[in-house]
């Protein structure tokens, strides 16, 4: 992890600064003088070769400090940490309904294989799989707000500062509108994975030595299947985190993807650089919890 991690931090910062654009002209917008702008990048730093610059920001780094941002004049971690709230949220409540409602109906879909029930439940998962996810989060809003008043359709005020945990009530919708197309996947995928487990022959020996139906599929289907779902659901996980833009846009999330999109249309050096870098942490975090997860799912793999 530790030379992948380097190597995604230098690929970080050197295509960070190719982006056409110079955060110190949009700092000080069109009207300044040469003389101003050539004072501001010197103050920062951003005169200096790009190896020096990129030195000093990775001495940083191991010191905990991610630098401070261009915008919005704080250190790059506590804005980070700030916008990590919603996104680590909606992370967990959309993963949880995705396992709920993606992994039982797979199970059911590939047991009831070619039957109508399999067919609806194919339909309906390349159908939200299909689906935009700005559309859908416009209509949930529309009919679960406007229309119905049940619930909030924007914003999200903070439940670590308020202690108040019914304000999780305002992700319920973000949430449903993330779950419906990754759902959608898992039960393509976790149909797919266990009708390709189901003509093992370790299957057909256990279904001789007469154990029952529900024990074939339960312990010898089921379980075999999971390795590649467990894959898809780690790095479902991470988009879920640093890849909902367009649903933080919709309901006005203060998201991590927001963030980065902003922080990019800003010229914010240091806060992409900070928010990428930890992504890229979080993704080499996810995979190795999935790797150690494959040795218990299947005792034949062994890690020494």
């Amino acid at each position: 992890m530790i030379p992948s991690l380097l190597l995604a931090s230098i690929i970080v910062f050197s295509f960070i600064h190719f982006i056409p654009g110079d955060p110190v002209r949009v700092m000080l917008g069109d009207q300044a003088t040469p003389e101003q702008v050539e004072t501001l990048r010197e103050s920062m730093g951003l005169n200096r070769p790009l190896y020096l610059q990129y030195f000093r920001w990775l001495g940083g780094i191991l010191k905990g400090d991610f630098g401070t941002s261009i915008f919005f004049h704080k250190p790059v971690l506590e804005i980070i940490i700030d916008r990590a709230e919603t996104s680590i949220f909606i992370a967990l409540l959309s993963m949880a309904l995705i396992i709920c409602i993606g992994v039982p109906i797979g199970v059911l879909s590939a047991i009831r294989y070619n039957s109508w029930l399999d067919q609806l439940f194919s339909g309906l998962a390349m159908f939200f799989a299909s689906v935009p996810t700005f559309w859908l989060g416009l209509n949930l809003m529309i009919f679960f707000a406007v229309v119905l008043r049940w619930l909030p359709s924007s914003g999200f005020p903070s439940v670590i500062q308020s202690g108040d945990w019914s304000n999780l009530r305002y992700l319920i919708l973000p949430c449903l509108t993330l779950a419906a197309p990754n759902s959608a996947l898992i039960i393509r995928l976790t149909r797919s994975s266990m009708l390709d487990v189901a003509n093992a022959d370790y299957v057909k020996t256990a279904r001789a030595k007469g154990l029952s139906e529900g024990a074939v599929n339960v312990r010898h289907i089921f379980r075999n299947s999971l390795i590649s779902v467990v894959s898809a659901l780690g790095f479902t996980f991470v988009g879920l985190v640093s890849k909902t833009v367009v649903t933080e846009t919709v309901f006005s999330l203060p998201g991590i993807g927001r963030l980065v999109v902003e922080s990019v249309l800003r010229r914010d050096y240091p806060t992409i650089q900070g928010v990428i870098l930890i992504v890229a942490l979080v993704y080499m975090l996810v995979n190795l919890i999935v790797d150690l997860t494959y040795a218990i799912l299947d005792p034949r793999i062994r890690y020494s």
